[in-house]
């Protein structure tokens, strides 16, 4: 049946700029159709500066709630009345829910990984992780799994531009939460093993694999896999990476 848009059809949005690329409202216009939701999913270019004023036409015209991509993702967590605890640890979100005027900001990047690993599942609450990665789907990560239980985080990154605000990160968890989290360089190889050895899960958070580099792994040495292992690649192009192929025929 033909989709129809009438007068009580609610809208939702995703903000960024540029945006012309995002398949945002492709994916989510399907799966309000598919939940039988009576909602349509638009996108919207704004600027970081344009932000504040694009909010305040999305709240007057009751918008339910709207995405947030590049380079809105911190600005949105000043605008927003309520914060949750990720958000407010990385000081970045990319969802916003409107009840009635009340904005709160979340980061759902973590919160989609830690249901990907329970629907496969697996169970690594109090357990050891080793995440390879410190850009922002890492850090989303990383922060929800130690809020969710995780004992133990070891996190693996090259000295880029990401390094200083890892530290950061790893500080505040180390602070606020029980999980027990650690920041390494990535060319300690030994010290990746040994945590690898330890770890119930292993996840790539970079893009090192991602197509067109699909002959690439962030892990180079098979004999670094364990049985009984999990590997989990944030990585959905193309749908099994050489890591985790790497992985399979490891036994993992």
């Amino acid at each position: 049946m033909e989709r129809k848009i009438t007068g009580h059809t609610g809208f939702l949005a995703v903000l960024g700029h540029p945006i012309e690329h995002s398949i945002s409202p492709a994916m989510h216009n399907e799966a309000c159709e598919q939940l039988g939701l009576d909602y349509a999913y638009l996108a919207f270019d704004a600027t970081e500066e344009e932000m504040p004023k694009v909010v305040e036409g999305l709240k007057a015209l009751r918008c339910r709630g709207w995405n947030i991509t590049m380079p809105g993702k911190s600005i949105m967590c000043k605008l927003a009345d309520k914060v949750s605890p990720a958000s407010e640890i990385t000081g970045a979100c990319n969802t916003i829910v409107n009840d009635d005027g009340v904005l709160t900001a979340y980061t759902t990047d973590g919160i989609g990984f830690m249901r990907a690993v329970a629907d496969n599942g697996v169970d690594i609450i109090g357990k050891k992780m080793t995440l390879m990665g410190a850009g922002g789907a890492a850090t989303a990560i990383l922060v929800q799994a130690a809020l969710d239980g995780v004992e133990e985080i070891n996190v693996f990154n090259v000295r880029d531009q990401f390094y200083p605000r890892a530290e950061e990160i790893v500080r505040k968890l180390n602070e606020q939460t029980e999980c027990r989290v650690s920041l390494h360089d990535f060319s300690d190889q030994e010290v990746l093993r040994e945590s690898i050895g330890k770890s119930a899960i292993l996840v790539n958070g970079t893009n090192v694999g991602m197509a067109p580099d699909t002959d690439a792994s962030i892990i180079t040495d098979p004999s670094m896999f364990h049985e009984g292992l999990f590997v989990f690649d944030v990585i959905y192009n193309p749908k099994e990476t050489k890591l985790l192929r790497m992985a399979k025929e490891a036994g993992c």
